[in-house]
């Protein structure tokens, strides 16, 4: 395992920061009124690449790469740009480095800026690729027996969502109206979501476009990093409106994002191996390697002006599918990818109830109650709870952190 690599930022080498010189991150900021910047997390400080570029201190193939502040031309340059550009910076950072005094003026305090969208989400498919998740939701409404769909263990299933509502971390979360049915009713009823639940994810986000079908190899190269993902989802509403088509406005309220985009390169000494298969994969999916990550995942839910109870604690290495894979299928009907393409997991749950990437499964459907630290209990969110999800590979010394991913669920808006 890789150690620590020591900074002139003396915050980048705490071993309880998420941003390391190991990492390096790539955001957007503003601080107070200014324009987007395109920025690196290097400890508590962030690196104004934007401001380096103005400056003349990085050497780029196109100069106006970072000029809307976000992190989508930067993609499209290449994997080449990207191990190059993430080598210089290594090394310019690096304790000891010549290049300090160079860059030091472009550090910004992190608690002085306000985080922005990293990047232009293109489109957004999101996927059912959790085992445990998808068998424990299937329990919840079908026999155990058969909690799998027939096709489940062959095939990525996802479906196409709204890149609209990708919003970053920190955005409030409208909780949302809809059309909802009680079993005995006759008729449906219009009026706010009463089961409004979290989603524990990993975003994938595509830098390479494709024109045809992609090996598992390709597409593990087509991807640019991750961040984590919060796919908050009615499931009153998706209960009503999803035979037979799936989701529909269930998920479309918000999608929450962290605010960093950890780099695949950042990833690569923490790889690790998918479960072992009930079913052979179909050659095209097959795995050249190990294509997830050990990623430690939490998720904390906060009642509005109380104190935050841990809900669950999971890791990224129980998926079933990869997002390589996933990438891989979403390409077999010649579907052509794009650059800042977000590819969601699916809900990450493990085999215990403690590992439980939604309120869905914590509460199994609302009958088990969760009590949290304050004494109060949940089934589903209330307004006014902030759900913050975490997530770190955890190095010799150092570990390669997200950021927060955070929302606040506000009141649904009034119906005429």
């Amino acid at each position: 395992m890789t150690q620590l690599l020591r900074s002139w930022v003396e915050s980048a080498n705490a071993p309880d920061t998420d941003f390391p010189l190991n990492n390096l991150p790539y955001g957007a900021f503003r601080v107070g009124d200014s324009d987007l910047h395109a920025g690196v997390a290097i400890g508590a400080r962030i690196l104004d690449v934007t401001a380096l570029v103005q400056a003349g201190l990085l050497d780029l193939p196109e100069t106006g790469v970072f000029a809307r502040g976000t992190w989508n031309d930067f993609m499209a340059l290449g994997s080449d740009v990207w191990a190059s550009f993430r080598a210089h910076l290594t090394a310019a950072l690096a304790e000891g480095a010549a290049q300090q005094s160079d860059l030091e003026p472009h550090l910004v305090a992190m608690a002085d800026a306000k985080l922005e969208m990293p990047f232009i989400v293109t489109e957004f498919t999101d996927f059912y690729a959790g085992r445990h998740h998808a068998f424990n939701v299937g329990s919840l409404f079908r026999d155990p027996a058969n909690a799998l769909p027939p096709n489940w263990l062959h095939i990525p299933i996802g479906y196409n969502g709204r890149a609209s509502s990708v919003v970053v971390s920190g955005t409030d979360i409208t909780r949302p109206n809809g059309q909802l049915k009680a079993p005995d009713a006759e008729m449906p009823v219009f009026e706010a979501s009463k089961r409004f639940d979290l989603e524990l994810e990993m975003g994938a986000i595509v830098g390479k476009p494709s024109k045809g079908r992609v090996s598992v190899q390709e597409a593990d190269d087509m991807i640019f990093g991750y961040v984590l993902l919060n796919d908050w989802s009615a499931r009153d509403i998706q209960a009503w409106e999803y035979q037979p088509l799936g989701p529909f406005q269930a998920k479309a309220t918000a999608t929450t994002i962290s605010p960093w985009i950890v780099t695949k390169a950042a990833l690569e000494p923490f790889r690790a191996s998918t479960p072992p298969r009930e079913k052979e994969l179909l050659p095209y999916l097959a795995e050249t390697g190990p294509m997830l990550y050990d990623i430690d995942l939490e998720v904390g839910l906060a009642p509005e002006g109380k104190s935050e109870t841990i809900l669950s604690r999971t890791n990224y290495n129980v998926m079933y599918y990869s997002a390589a894979q996933q990438l891989t299928h979403h390409t077999t009907s010649g579907c052509p990818m794009r650059v800042g393409d977000l590819l969601g997991s699916g809900t990450i749950s493990g085999p215990e109830k403690e590992n439980r990437g939604s309120l869905l499964e914590l509460s199994w459907a609302g009958k088990e109650p969760l009590t949290l630290d304050t004494g109060e209990t949940r089934t589903f969110l209330e307004d006014g709870d902030t759900l913050t999800l975490r997530g770190a590979a955890k190095g010799d010394g150092y570990r390669i952190g997200f950021g927060d991913c955070t929302g606040t669920l506000r009141p649904a808006s009034a119906l005429d």
